[in-house]
């Protein structure tokens, strides 16, 4: 069988397969991209990142919860609300993106190929299309991007009424209540898109707080505000077992009883989607959950294959994975172009409220030992934060108390995914209180909340000030 050659073959079209394939083409090389799926994306376009975003914007639009504070009205979703009523948009969304990715690919000269990648030696690749048909493939360089897959419990049947964060996206019907087991962001994000929706909804998180990486004023802020939505949260909690007698499924719970639901989500965690690739024949070994080990260049054991995005685990975010993928082929093929992720990567959490974080929390930086005082201004005493009626959302500041440097940016509330942006780049460029107060913002913005938390972190320097003065 005929063996065509390229000098990169890109197994995944996810954020980081995409990006790195692109960057490899954009310096002249010869680059395959192999995908299974019928459509390219992964699970960032398909049924991860931007579906569940724009499912999440469809929920606050039906159930009027932007609107609330703004007019006075307490909404209630409309019962006669359709799944394809959610789903509408959301899927109009992804062709877009398709497209896109269609359109970057073509431009690019990436050749496409559709099928099952699996090593047969550490350059060629086989692919096996849905029809059976093969063909190999052989490159110096390999880029493996095959992305995550959710996990699924141990010992629990497969049914209809069980989903998890990928077939939820396949639900017939807008259930009457939801199990949420595991309060990680996907389980987070879930809940309250779902509890909008007017859905009855118990979260169950293993753990005493709310995603404990964050912050743990914005931690205790999100758990208030989602308990306020009507969001059932049971906290130091874990599943035993399911039962699925009856037209409701029983969650038993580790601390005894248990809760009953029509519907139930597994958000615990996602897999390194490495199975069926032949590692074995191109020398490498998967970790337990399937993630492929890398170094700092994202090269694995093996060093002329590269693993980039979900398939090497944390952080798992499309915006790293992107950069990932260009840096691995930077350095592939010594491109001299972009030779490292920034360390200083920005989060977001799509939760209801949203919330999004760069930097140190107060626990890490008294952790690290750094002196510091924080500054907060509320979109309560914010001109734009009354004009769209989000009365609980807030900006956090941990300035370094000797130089004044900001160390990290917090934030709960409209808009928090893009608010951060301003941090991020105070942070990158060692931005001051100075600097902050200093900035201009356009009035009425969220963007001025910013300029309040700096006066506020400067008093909270200038009453130490007076009150050592004073000593």
């Amino acid at each position: 069988m005929d063996v065509h050659d390229f000098d990169l073959i890109v197994i995944g079209s996810g954020p980081a397969g995409e990006k790195g394939a692109a960057q490899a083409a954009y310096f002249g090389k010869r680059v395959a991209l192999v995908e299974r799926e019928v459509h390219l994306g992964g699970a960032g376009v398909n049924t991860g990142t931007v579906p569940s975003k724009t499912l999440r914007e469809t929920a606050l639009y039906f159930s009027g919860l932007r609107q609330r504070g703004l007019y006075g009205i307490d909404y209630q979703i409309k019962r006669d609300i359709t799944v394809p009523d959610f789903m509408f948009r959301k899927d109009d969304v992804v062709r877009q993106l398709w497209s896109l990715i269609d359109k970057n690919l073509e431009r690019h000269a990436i050749t496409l190929f559709r099928g099952n990648a699996r090593f047969e030696d550490p350059h060629v690749v086989a692919v096996t299309a849905r029809d059976g048909n093969e063909l190999r493939l052989r490159a110096g360089v390999i880029l493996i991007a095959t992305g995550s897959s959710p996990a699924w419990p141990d010992g629990v049947p497969h049914d209809p009424r069980l989903f998890d964060s990928d077939t939820i996206l396949r639900m017939e019907r807008i259930p009457r209540s939801l199990a949420v087991i595991g309060a990680g962001v996907i389980g987070c994000e879930y809940a309250t898109m779902f509890r909008a929706m007017g859905v009855d909804v118990t979260l169950v998180c293993s753990q005493d707080t709310l995603l404990p990486f964050l912050d743990g004023e914005l931690s205790e802020r999100l758990r208030l505000q989602t308990e306020l939505l009507g969001l059932r949260i049971l906290r130091n909690e874990g599943m035993a077992g399911i039962e699925l007698e009856g037209p409701d499924v029983l969650v038993k719970l580790k601390g005894g009883g248990g809760v009953q639901a029509e519907c139930v989500l597994f958000a615990t965690g996602r897999s390194g989607a490495t199975a069926g690739l032949g590692l074995d024949e191109a020398g490498l070994t998967a970790a337990p959950r399937g993630h492929l080990t890398v170094n700092g260049d994202f090269q694995t054991a093996v060093p002329h294959i590269y693993a980039a995005g979900d398939v090497i685990g944390f952080p798992a975010l499309a915006s790293t994975s992107m950069d990932q993928g260009r840096v691995a082929m930077c350095h592939a093929f010594d491109l001299k172009y972009k030779t490292r992720v920034s360390k200083l990567l920005p989060m977001a959490v799509y939760t209801i409220p949203e919330l999004a974080a760069v930097g140190e929390t107060e626990e890490s930086a008294t952790r690290k030992g750094l002196d510091f005082v924080v500054g907060r201004a509320y979109y309560e005493g914010n001109s734009r934060g009354q004009i769209i009626g989000d009365f609980s959302g807030f900006v956090k500041l941990v300035i370094a108390r000797e130089d004044r440097r900001l160390l990290g940016v917090h934030i709960l509330g409209e808009l928090a995914s893009e608010l951060i942006h301003v941090g991020q780049a105070q942070l990158q460029h060692g931005g001051t209180v100075e600097h902050l107060i200093d900035t201009v913002f356009n009035y009425p913005t969220l963007g001025e909340a910013y300029k309040y938390a700096a006066y506020d972190a400067l008093g909270a320097l200038s009453a130490e000030k007076l009150k050592g003065a004073d000593r």
